[in-house]
C-alpha cells in the first residue's frame, strides 16, 4: 500500500503516543513517527514496558510499531520530512511571573514554534494537541509566517481523553473537534485533517469550527465535567451532616434526563492533569477579559476540590482521638484515577502528605503507580510503597481507600481486619466497599456522604 501521508507528532506523553498509535492503526496508508528529546521515554516507548500505562494501548503500539509507527528523539528531521506536525508538548501551569498558578506557561510550545520555522523548508500543517488557551493558534501563525515564504495552517484539533479509557475514547470518540481559520487554506488544511479522522470516525461526530471555538470548547468541556463532580462533592458534605445518602440523592437528581447520571460519583474529590490546570487557564482568561464575576464562579470549582480533599483527611485524623502520630495508616491506590499510573495532582498525594506531616507512618499500594508516586514523594523515611494490598495493610491502624481499582472492591476484608491493629478504621474515599458487610466484620467505617458506621 502506498503512503499517501507522512505525519509527525512533537511530544510522547499521555496525549501523544495513544493518539497516534490509534491513527495509525486506523490509517496504515499514513506513516507516523512520535519524537520527543526525552531519550528515556522515546527507548520506553521501543520497549515492551510503554511509559504510559492505558488499557488496550500495549496491543495497539505492539501491532503498528515499525510498520507505520515509529519513535525516534530526531525532532528536527520529523520536521523536515513530515507535512502535518502535531503538537502535544507539555502546558503546565505558570509557576513564576505574570499569571503564576494559573496562565499556562507557554514556553516550551514557543521553542518548537520557533524551531520549525527554523527547519522546515516546505509547507505545513501545524495542529494544536495540547490543551491551550484561546488563540494560541493565532500567535504559533504569528512566529511562524511573519516574514516566512513557506506557509504554515495551524489547526486546533483539543483531545478529549479520559486516562484510563483513552484507547476506548480514541476508536470511539463522542466527538473529533477540527477548528481552523474560516479562509480558502485553513478550510483546505481542515479537510486534510478530517480526511485521517474519516478513516474510523463517523463524519457526524467530527465537528469544525473557526480556531478560537474549538480551542475554548476544550477548556469549557473540563470546568462543566468537574463542576458535577465537585456539585455532587459539596452535596456529600450536606448528606453526612442530615443523614441523607449521597448514593440515593445521586440516583433520584441522576434520573432526570436534562441531568444524566454521569459524574455524579461522590469522592475524595478529582486530580490528574487537565481539571485543575484547565480550570485556571480559564479563570485566567475572563480575568485578562475583565469577567471577574466569571472567573471567581470557575474558581469555587477548584476550591471546592481542595475542601473536600482536606474534609477527607481532617475526617481521618478527627476520628483517630485526634492523632495519628506513630500509628500506620495504609493507603489503597495513589493513581489519580483508576486504569492508569498517573498521579499528577492526585487526591493521595494531599492525603499522604497532610498524613505525613502529622507524621503518620504511611503505606501506599497501587497495582500501577507506586513508581510515580515514590518521584512526587521523594521516598521519605516514613512512607513504605507496597505493591500488594494484604501485605500493605498488615499491622495499620486505618485503611483509606483513594483510588477506585476495581481490585479494591474485591478484596478479602474480613483477612485484611484480621490482620490490623484494633480499632480497625476503614475510610472508603470512592464508596466501592459493601460497607454494611464490613461493619459486621468488625471495622469503623466511614464513606463519603453517608452515615458513619462506627462500633
Amino acid at each position: 500500500m502506498a503512503l499517501q501521508k507522512k505525519i509527525a507528532c512533537i511530544g510522547a506523553g499521555y496525549v501523544g503516543g495513544p493518539t497516534m498509535a490509534v491513527i495509525a492503526k486506523k490509517c496504515p496508508d499514513c506513516l507516523i513517527t512520535i519524537v520527543d528529546i526525552n531519550q528515556e521515554r522515546i527507548k520506553s516507548w521501543n520497549s515492551e514496558t510503554l511509559p504510559v500505562y492505558e488499557p488496550g494501548l500495549n496491543e495497539i503500539v505492539k501491532e503498528v510499531r515499525g510498520k507505520n509507527l515509529f519513535f525516534s528523539t530526531e525532532v528536527e528531521k520529523a520536521v523536515l520530512e513530515n507535512d502535518i506536525l502535531f503538537i502535544a508538548v507539555n502546558t503546565p501551569t505558570k509557576d513564576y511571573g505574570v499569571g503564576k498558578n494559573m496562565a499556562a506557561d507557554l514556553q516550551y510550545w514557543e521553542i518548537i514554534a520557533r524551531q520549525i520555522r527554523k527547519v522546515a523548508q516546505s509547507d505545513k500543517i501545524i495542529v494544536e494537541k495540547s490543551t491551550l488557551p484561546v488563540k494560541t493558534a493565532e500567535a504559533m501563525e504569528t512566529i511562524l509566517n511573519t516574514g516566512s515564504t513557506i506557509h504554515f495552517e495551524v489547526l486546533s484539533n483539543p483531545e478529549f481523553l479520559a486516562e484510563g479509557s483513552a484507547i476506548r475514547d480514541l476508536l470511539e470518540p463522542d466527538r473529533v473537534l477540527i477548528g481552523s481559520r474560516e479562509t480558502a487554506s485553513g478550510q483546505k488544511a481542515r479537510n486534510e485533517l478530517v480526511e485521517i479522522y474519516r478513516a474510523w470516525v463517523p463524519e457526524d461526530k467530527i465537528i469544525t469550527t473557526n480556531t478560537f471555538s474549538s480551542e475554548l470548547s476544550k477548556l469549557v468541556s473540563n470546568a462543566f465535567l468537574a463542576q458535577r463532580v465537585s456539585s455532587i462533592n459539596a452535596i456529600s458534605a450536606v448528606c453526612e451532616a442530615t443523614g441523607a445518602d449521597v448514593h440515593e440523592v445521586a440516583k433520584a437528581v441522576g434520573a432526570d434526563s436534562r441531568i444524566g447520571n454521569k459524574f455524579l460519583n461522590a469522592s475524595v474529590g478529582f486530580g490528574g492533569s487537565c481539571f485543575r490546570k484547565d480550570i485556571y487557564n480559564l479563570v485566567y482568561i475572563c480575568r485578562m477579559y475583565h469577567l471577574p464575576e466569571i472567573a471567581t464562579y470557575f474558581e469555587n470549582i477548584i476550591n471546592l476540590n481542595n475542601y473536600q480533599q482536606q474534609r477527607f483527611v481532617d475526617n481521618v485524623i478527627k476520628s483517630m482521638f485526634n492523632t495519628v502520630a506513630g500509628r500506620k495508616i495504609c493507603i489503597f491506590g495513589c493513581a489519580f484515577k483508576a486504569n492508569t499510573n498517573d498521579v499528577r495532582d492526585s487526591p493521595a498525594l494531599t492525603v499522604a502528605r497532610t498524613l505525613m506531616s502529622e507524621k503518620a507512618n504511611l503505606v501506599i499500594s497501587d497495582p500501577k503507580a507506586l513508581e510515580n508516586m515514590k518521584s512526587e514523594l521523594g521516598d521519605p523515611k516514613n512512607v513504605q510503597f507496597i505493591e500488594d494490598p494484604y501485605q500493605a495493610a498488615k499491622d495499620s491502624h486505618a485503611i483509606l481507600i483513594i483510588t477506585e481499582w476495581e481490585l479494591y472492591g474485591k478484596l478479602d476484608y474480613q483477612t485484611l481486619y484480621d490482620s490490623m491493629i484494633k480499632p480497625a478504621y476503614l475510610f472508603d474515599g470512592r464508596n466501592i466497599i459493601n460497607r454494611k458487610s464490613c461493619y459486621d466484620i468488625g471495622f469503623n467505617v466511614y464513606s463519603i456522604g453517608k452515615e458513619s458506621l462506627i462500633h
